[in-house]
């Protein structure tokens, strides 16, 4: 189900992901605080489709200006523990990896996924890209539902 909001004009592009990140300092006193704030904080979202004939309206945290859009929110690639992890289960992360340079360490900490937090198994993906973990954990690629 989309939502309309408002994001950044050079965002405004269907297919653009981000990751709603809630208020910011400069948003106190603006008069379009309710079509901006009305999403859900630390999700992860897309752009479905841009307004048009929407005016381009000032903001103090857009040099650009900000843009009326549809956005929808979208599945989270992350590696869960291998063990319990099937379609329609919960699972968590399983915690933060010092590890930057290894070809998992964006599923292993995604953007959108809280540590502490369940989130329902929407499709399992596989084997993650790393050869091997140097936390020796046992992982499973996923894609996580958004809506749990």
């Amino acid at each position: 189900m989309s939502t309309v909001t408002l994001i950044g004009s050079r965002l405004a592009t269907p297919g653009t992901e981000f990751v709603y990140r809630g208020e910011a300092d400069g948003c106190a006193g603006c008069p379009y605080r309710s079509q901006c704030l009305n999403l859900e904080t630390d999700r992860r979202y897309r752009v479905t489709d841009v307004r048009e004939n929407a005016q381009t309206l000032e903001c103090a945290m857009h040099d650009s200006g900000v843009r009326a859009v549809e956005v929808e929110p979208v599945t989270v690639t992350a590696n869960v523990p291998k063990k319990g992890a099937f379609s329609g289960s919960k699972a968590s992360l399983s915690g933060p990896c010092p590890y930057v340079e290894c070809p998992s360490h964006e599923f292993c900490e995604p953007d959108g996924v809280d540590f502490d937090q369940e989130y329902r198994i929407r499709n399992i993906l596989g084997d993650p890209p790393h050869e091997v973990c140097h936390l020796d954990r046992s992982l499973e690629m996923v894609e996580l539902d958004p809506s749990d």
